[in-house]
C-alpha cells in the first residue's frame, strides 16, 4: 500500500485545497492528512485563528472522498509525525521548493518522492487560493482607507499621508500586543535558556532584515540597558569576505546556510527574519538549522507562513506592508533582549 502525505491548516476549505488532496490522494493507495492544531494554528497565524476548531476542521476533512485519514498535530513543523508516519510520497503545495520540505529527507532515505504540486489559482490577477489572503481582503474592504484627523490642523495630502502612516505603525504595535505577546515570551525563553547553557544565537535576515539582525546580536554580545556579561550572538550579514565568496560560489541562496554549516551547533539557536517569509537564503539557512540540531525562531510578517511553519518558534506580525513589519521586529528584538537582562 502506497502511503500520501501531505499537511496543513485547512482553516476554512477552499477550493485550491480541494484540488490538492485530490491530486494528492490520486499518488498513491491512502492521503494522510497531518491537521495544525488550535495552539499551533494559532502560533502561525495569531491569535484571531483558526475559525474553526481542530475537530471541526478535521471532520470536514475527512468528508472528503480523497481523504482518508486525518491525524492532529501541536508543533508548528510536521517533522516528527512525518518520521512516524513514514509516507511512501509526501506532497506539498507549489510554493514549497522541493528542498524547503521538512521531512523530505526522511521520505527520501527510503526511496520515496517528494513533490511539490502547483497552485489552483482564482481572479483575474491569477493569486494562488489563501485562506489568509481572503480573511485580509474581508477587512481591507471594511477598512476606512483615510484617517479622520481634526480641522483645527488643516493637513495637506503629505501630512495626511504622514498621520495615516503613523496611525499605522501605532496600529500594528497594538495589534502585535494582542496577538503575538505569548509567541514572542515563548521565543524569549528559549533564548534565555540557550544562552544560560552556553550556546550560541546566530541571525540572518536580507536588507532592513539583514540591519535588524546586527542590532539584536549587538545588544546581546554588548549590552542592552543593564550591564551584564556578554553573549554569544553572531549576525550572518556583516562578513563581507564570507558574502562574497559563498555568493560568488555557491550562489545568493546559500549564503546563511554554508555559514550555519560552518558556525552552529547543536541546541543553538537561529533567529530567522524575512517580512515575506519566502527569502529563499533564510529559509535555506532554517532548513540546514534543523539539520544539525539548532532551534529555530522566525521573525516574519502576516503573510509568512512558509518561513513560520518551518520554525520551532514563530513571531508572525499582523501587518504585510515591510516598513510596518521591520519596526514591530525591531520592537519585538527589544523586548527580547529586555527580558533578558532580566533573566539572565
Amino acid at each position: 500500500m502506497t502511503t500520501v502525505f501531505t499537511n496543513g491548516c485547512f482553516d476554512v476549505l477552499h477550493p485550491g485545497h480541494v484540488e490538492l488532496l485530490e491530486r494528492a490522494r490520486a499518488l498513491g493507495d491512502r492521503l494522510v492528512v497531518g491537521l495544525n492544531s488550535d495552539r499551533s494554528v494559532r502560533a502561525l497565524k495569531g491569535a484571531g485563528r483558526p475559525l474553526l476548531s481542530q475537530e471541526e476542521r478535521a471532520a470536514i476533512l475527512l468528508a472528503l472522498r480523497s481523504v482518508d485519514v486525518v491525524t492532529i498535530f501541536d508543533e508548528l513543523t510536521p517533522a516528527r509525525l512525518i518520521a512516524e508516519v513514514q509516507p511512501d510520497v509526501l506532497v506539498k503545495g507549489g510554493d514549497w521548493p522541493v528542498e524547503h520540505i521538512l521531512g523530505a529527507d526522511i521520505v527520501v532515505r527510503k526511496g520515496g518522492r517528494v513533490l511539490s504540486l502547483p497552485l489552483k489559482t482564482w481572479g483575474s490577477a491569477h493569486r494562488p487560493y489563501s485562506t489568509t489572503a481572503f480573511l485580509e481582503e474581508i477587512v481591507q474592504r471594511g477598512r476606512d482607507p483615510w484617517p479622520t484627523v481634526s480641522d483645527a490642523h488643516a493637513p495637506d495630502a503629505a501630512s495626511t499621508s504622514l498621520i495615516r502612516s503613523l496611525r499605522e505603525h501605532v496600529q500594528t504595535i497594538e495589534r502585535v500586543a494582542l496577538d503575538c505577546v505569548p509567541a514572542i515570551q515563548h521565543a524569549a525563553d528559549l533564548l534565555i535558556v540557550a544562552l544560560k547553557a552556553g550556546h550560541k544565537l546566530l541571525l540572518c535576515g536580507n536588507g532592513g532584515s539583514a540591519a535588524d539582525a546586527q542590532h539584536i546580536a549587538a545588544e546581546f554580545a554588548g549590552r542592552f540597558e543593564r550591564e551584564r556579561q556578554p553573549y554569544p550572538a553572531i549576525a550572518l550579514s556583516t562578513d563581507t569576505s564570507k558574502l562574497t565568496a559563498i555568493g560568488n560560489d555557491y550562489g545568493f541562496e546559500h549564503l546563511f546556510a554554508r555559514q550555519v554549516d560552518a558556525l552552529a551547533s547543536r541546541q543553538d539557536v537561529l533567529v530567522a527574519i524575512s517580512t515575506s517569509g519566502n527569502s529563499p537564503n533564510v529559509l535555506a539557512a532554517v532548513v540546514a538549522a534543523h539539520r544539525l540540531g539548532c532551534r529555530t525562531i522566525g521573525l516574519t510578517g502576516a503573510n509568512g507562513t512558509r518561513l513560520a511553519s518551518l520554525c520551532d518558534l514563530a513571531v508572525m506580525v499582523p501587518s504585510t506592508r515591510t516598513s510596518r513589519i521591520q519596526e514591530a521586529h525591531l520592537t519585538i528584538g527589544h523586548l527580547w533582549c529586555e527580558m533578558a537582562d532580566a533573566f539572565l
